[in-house]
């Protein structure tokens, strides 16, 4: 298929810039921090490099129109703010100018986002079209669709059944945390329900190849807690299989309400992400985790070590008869620690940290100070400050 570019289309993504820069696309949204200031007009801030299923590629972050009818709190694109400059795309000009990029090389994927116009499910079918073009050009790479809220069953069915990943952000972990970010939003039917619907949909068609699914909260406008947001990531992991959930730390927005509240610490963001970790692939609990009275986790150390302080530094685990389970819980131990260490005991029994270092542990010394090597605690180092 020859691609054609209406000759403005690249000129108008560039008029984009970073403005996706708060919407993670990949599996280390860290990483995708925007390195330039906001809205900067250049076409180079719509392509980030995003680690995705794949690998790590190129993607274009691009909204089908920055315009919208609703009214979020903290939102930049809400109605009425004069800042943001509006800027629509039909269909067939968003895919046509990801193709010509994907063409040239310069991306590779793409995240697809919008503002809403004519409510959500004429939206929903703006978003849909698009991607059936570039699927229909032949791309099967990646493609990451937001999802808009409240749509229809069949929507959400299709949006899933061209996409490699789609998103429906929670925003907040209840309704009246929402209220505070966007009170004409309903949290249950417009928000959650349609994260059941997708856990749905690959029951009803299990041998349908379907899109995985995230969800984003907005943290520390809303008065909301470490507890909550993470128990509810726990619930989704569990009952509704979601592949991520992301945590964007509040920055406050110029000309929106909530434009004099105070940024949230981007410590805490980390360290919810840390935790959310835990609690998909190492098998923790919500109660595992150290929270604080505040219903907060500290943010001057990360949860596994603060558990670790907390529960074995004065009662270190035993490295040659610990279960898998409980290696996982000791700070510098991963998963591929783990296993390497099961394997190893079956042949030798580890005695020192220079054995741990030789199967490829190179956080020997920061798992030092909670564990036992043949009886024994293995020396740690001492630090001065």
């Amino acid at each position: 298929m020859q691609i054609q570019v209406v000759p403005d289309t690249l000129t108008r993504l560039a008029q984009l810039g970073d403005v996706t820069a708060f919407e993670p696309a990949g599996d280390h949204p860290a990483q995708e921090a925007p390195a330039r200031r906001y809205q900067s007009h250049s076409l180079a801030e719509c392509i980030t490099n995003v680690t995705t299923p794949g690998g790590r590629k190129p993607i274009l972050k691009a909204m089908l129109t920055t315009a919208c009818e609703r009214n979020c709190f903290y939102c930049p694109f809400r109605a009425g703010r004069s800042k943001t400059a509006r800027v629509t795309f039909t269909p067939d000009e968003m895919a046509r100018g990801f193709l010509t990029l994907q063409q040239a090389g310069q991306a590779d994927g793409v995240f697809l986002t919008s503002g809403i116009i004519r409510g959500s499910t004429t939206t929903q079918d703006r978003l849909i079209a698009t991607a059936e073009l570039i699927r229909r050009a032949g791309y099967q790479g990646y493609l990451h669709l937001k999802i808009m809220p409240g749509i229809e069953y069949d929507q959400l069915h299709r949006a899933m059944q061209l996409a490699t990943r789609v998103s429906v952000n929670l925003e907040a972990p209840t309704q009246e945390r929402l209220n505070a970010l966007a009170p004409k939003k309903d949290w249950g039917r417009e928000l959650l329900q349609m994260l059941e619907w997708t856990a749905a949909i690959r029951r009803a068609h299990p041998d349908e190849r379907l899109a995985g699914t995230v969800t984003q909260f907005v943290v520390g406008a809303a008065g909301d807690t470490d507890r909550e947001l993470l128990g509810l990531s726990a619930r989704l992991y569990h009952d509704l299989r979601l592949t991520r959930t992301y945590f964007s730390a509040f920055r406050p927005i110029a000309q929106t309400p909530l434009e004099n509240l105070p940024a949230t610490d981007p410590l805490r963001e980390q360290r919810l992400y840390q935790a959310g970790f835990l609690l998909r692939d190492y098998g923790w609990g919500v109660d595992d985790l150290p929270f604080r009275d505040d219903g907060n986790l500290r943010t001057d150390v990360d949860p596994k070590r603060a558990w670790g302080d907390a529960h074995l530094r004065h009662a270190p685990l035993e490295i040659m008869t610990a279960a898998r389970a409980d290696l996982l819980r000791v700070p510098g131990l991963g998963a591929g620690a783990a296993d390497a260490i099961l394997r190893a005991r079956r042949e030798a029994r580890l005695t020192d940290l220079a054995q741990l270092r030789r199967l490829g542990i190179r956080t020997a010394d920061q798992a030092a100070p909670y564990i036992l090597l043949d009886g024994r605690r293995p020396p740690t180092q001492l630090h001065l400050f």
